[in-house]
């Protein structure tokens, strides 16, 4: 595949407006404290934008069915994702590993149609997610644990006691 800068660089804008309108929801979501937060948002935008890129342009040729190729590479990752999502008590791990595992889909299937404009478009703004944009969050939200308040009314005292060793295990593991 030829390299068209000026096809390509329209592809590049694509990609990053979509990360971009990606992680102005996930912003939303980090300031009110929800598991999937501006950089998990932003890599999820960014693999569609990379998916719909490459099924719209890399696939020319006269009969093929470049979306059924962009449908397996997504659902088939989904599956890949969802290995690296833990639940550890009240926390969840891995939603940006999970979405960078997908966006590197997008990335990978840009190098093998040759779009390489977009696949290192797509590599550049992951990159730039995954590590100087988590400083831009930690600096914007900050990281101080997050406090609970639970209030309980009890008539037995000997009840509440249970329930403070429930919760310190459920803390602990």
């Amino acid at each position: 595949m030829p390299i068209d800068l000026a096809t390509d660089s329209g592809y590049a804008l694509r990609l990053l407006v979509g990360a971009i309108l990606g992680a102005l929801v996930g912003l939303e979501r980090e300031i009110h404290d929800h598991p999937a937060g501006m950089r998990t948002h932003l890599l999820v935008s960014l693999g569609s934008a990379g998916f719909t890129v490459l099924s719209i342009a890399a696939f020319p040729t006269p009969g093929a069915d470049p979306a059924r190729i962009a449908a397996q590479i997504v659902s088939g990752i989904g599956f890949l994702g969802a290995g690296a999502i833990l639940k550890a008590g009240v926390t969840i791990r891995g939603l940006t590993t999970a979405a960078s595992l997908w966006t590197v889909a997008a990335v990978g299937m840009a190098a093998g149609a040759g779009a390489w404009i977009v696949a290192i478009t797509i590599t550049v703004i992951a990159i730039v997610s995954l590590w100087p944009l988590q400083l831009v969050a930690d600096r914007l939200i900050g990281r101080a644990p997050h406090l609970v308040r639970l209030r309980l009314l009890v008539d037995d005292p000997a009840a509440l006691a249970r329930v403070v060793i429930s919760a310190e295990e459920e803390e602990r593991q």
